[in-house]
């Protein structure tokens, strides 16, 4: 609370910490401090967000065991390991849960994380909607920026120079197995299928 700077009437403060959506605690403590919080949640396919977390942890500590190690608690089973923060991460429907039992739908804005870089002009038209704010963020603030794989943000009126994600985005990943890859869709996919459900929206996983 001590962070957040004072909001005059008329004017939005936003605050991002990818921790709240799988955090127990957050949806609890947001609602006693303002029921009025809009929502927005920003997802991708699990499969790639899981792979992805661990490419981010394997450059920081490159002695980490492998992908396939960590993600199953049995390979010949094919029992995946669920208490593996990068696995559960992506459970998007049980998260969600938690959520819907102190705010409503209505208060959520799921963006999809594939849409953001293929369109991110529609994405963010959608936040600016949901916001009740005017649709100033265009297709031509952003461009495609072929090194990192993902778009950047121009600065208007030939200001400061475009904004593109840090070097801790857009690495390569590592190489898994097909099978682990395959295994881990069959995993997801009913949890998939609960999400599309319970938000109304097909982000197009499976």
């Amino acid at each position: 609370r001590s962070l957040m700077p004072r909001t005059l009437e008329g004017q939005i403060t936003m605050e991002k910490t990818p921790s709240y959506f799988v955090t127990k605690e957050a949806p609890r403590r947001i609602y006693n401090m303002s029921r009025d919080t809009k929502l927005i949640v920003v997802v991708r396919n699990p499969v790639t967000r899981a792979i992805s977390d661990y490419t981010q942890t394997l450059s920081k500590n490159p002695t980490i065991p492998s992908f396939q190690a960590l993600a199953f608690k049995n390979v010949s089973t094919g029992l995946i390991d669920t208490s593996w923060s990068a696995v559960r991460i992506g459970i998007y429907a049980k998260h969600l849960d938690n959520w819907l039992q102190y705010f409503p739908l209505s208060k959520f804005l799921f963006v999809s994380g594939e849409r953001l870089v293929s369109d991110p002009a529609g994405e963010m038209g959608r936040v600016q909607d949901f916001l009740g704010l005017k649709r100033v963020v265009t297709d031509k603030h952003f461009y495609f920026n072929e090194t990192k794989g993902f778009p950047c943000l121009k600065k208007p009126e030939g200001g400061s120079k475009p904004r593109c994600l840090g070097k801790s985005k857009g690495r390569p990943h590592p190489k898994i197995d097909v099978q682990v890859v395959q295994r881990l869709r069959e995993f997801y996919r009913p949890f998939n299928m609960k999400f599309y459900q319970m938000t109304g929206q097909d982000f197009g996983w499976d």
